[in-house]
């Protein structure tokens, strides 16, 4: 595969990442299935989650509080955040390079919902997991 076709299959990934979220013919339920898709998926709620505790981060500092993510997933999960507006990414020029990543306001939008599922998860979630867990033991 030569350059000129990888860039055209970054350019229809990209492209189809901003229109996904705009093709929902279904029932009453799409607009939860929008939202989930935008958040959905192990690393990008969380990533939100930290994002939302000071202005901006850098990435290697977000992967810390982050835990076991890897950087390869981090990285993907940040540009779809981005692609979709909910993050955004400054990059200095500087060396060595600097990126820092930041809630855009439509990202803000999603505080409320965000800490409500981490007082859910707090209540419900980490209980049920680790009473799963000591019976295991």
């Amino acid at each position: 595969m030569d350059t000129v076709d990888k860039t055209r299959m970054a350019e229809t990934t990209d492209a189809d990442r901003r229109q996904r979220h705009h093709a929902y013919d279904c029932n009453k339920g799409c607009p939860v299935e929008a939202a989930l898709e935008l958040i959905g998926g192990k690393w990008k709620g969380v990533a939100l989650y930290h994002l939302m505790k000071k202005p901006a981060f850098r990435f290697n500092e977000l992967k810390r509080q982050m835990g076991e993510v890897t950087q390869r997933m981090l990285t993907k999960q940040l540009r779809e955040l981005e692609a979709d507006g909910l993050i955004k990414r400054k990059v200095y020029p500087v060396v060595p390079p600097k990126v820092e990543y930041s809630l855009t306001a439509k990202g803000e939008s999603l505080r409320e919902i965000i800490m409500a599922l981490r007082d859910w998860g707090e209540e419900m979630a980490l209980p049920a997991h680790e009473s799963a867990i000591s019976k295991t033991t």
